[in-house]
């Protein structure tokens, strides 16, 4: 499983694990954990790109209608996951 480094605006890193990406309503998103066995707390993430500075960020989705579509939509991929 992929893992990958983020860093916030505060510098401060976090390491997490990829478990699935989609696009919806042209957005990619990726839904990622801390812990890559057992139940641990998921996050979905929108990318978000910025062409003046050539990079990218992502953002938590914290739209309750938009977690709802996206939580079906990576259910679906992730047939024995349950996202709460």
């Amino acid at each position: 499983m992929e893992k990958i480094k983020f860093t916030f605006d505060n510098d401060e890193t976090v390491e997490f694990f990829v478990l699935e990406q989609a696009k919806l309503s042209g957005n990619n998103y990726i839904l990622v954990t801390e812990e890559e066995e057992g139940d641990s707390e998921a996050l979905i993430l929108r990318e978000v790109s910025n062409a003046k500075k050539g990079d990218t960020t992502y953002e938590i989705v914290d739209d309750d209608d938009e977690l709802e579509a996206l939580s079906t939509l990576f259910e679906s991929l992730l047939e024995d996951v349950d996202l709460e």
